[in-house]
C-alpha cells in the first residue's frame, strides 16, 4: 500500500465510524495494518491533522479518551450531539463500544 493509498485508507475507516463512537488513532492503525503494513497511532494521527477535516475527525481520539489536541471544545460539542459517552477529561472509551460491536 503506497502513502496515498494508506491516508484514503485511513480516512475511509474513520468515515465508517457510527455516530456517537469513538475509535482510537491505534485502534485505527490497528484495524489497518494487515493490510497496510503499518501500524503507528502517531501516523493516524498526523493523517487526521493533515487530511482529516472532511472526515468526521472528532470521532477518532486518544487510547485514554482524550479529545484531538487543540480541537477539544468543538469536539466535545459534537460528541455529545451525537450522544457520545463522555466524561470530564474525553470520551468514556470502554462505553463507546459494547463487547459485540467492531469495525
Amino acid at each position: 500500500m503506497t502513502p496515498e493509498e494508506y491516508v484514503e485508507a485511513v480516512l475511509e475507516l474513520v468515515e465508517r465510524i457510527p455516530p456517537g463512537r469513538v475509535m482510537s488513532y491505534g485502534a485505527v492503525a490497528d484495524a489497518l495494518a494487515e493490510r497496510s503494513g503499518r501500524a503507528s497511532a502517531r501516523l493516524v494521527g498526523s493523517i487526521m491533522a493533515r487530511h482529516g477535516g472532511g472526515v468526521p475527525w472528532h470521532r477518532v481520539v486518544t487510547s485514554a479518551g482524550r479529545l484531538p489536541p487543540g480541537h477539544e471544545v468543538e469536539a466535545r460539542a459534537r460528541l455529545r450531539a451525537e450522544g457520545a459517552p463522555l466524561r470530564p477529561s474525553g470520551v468514556d472509551m470502554a462505553a463507546s463500544w459494547s463487547t459485540e460491536e467492531g469495525m
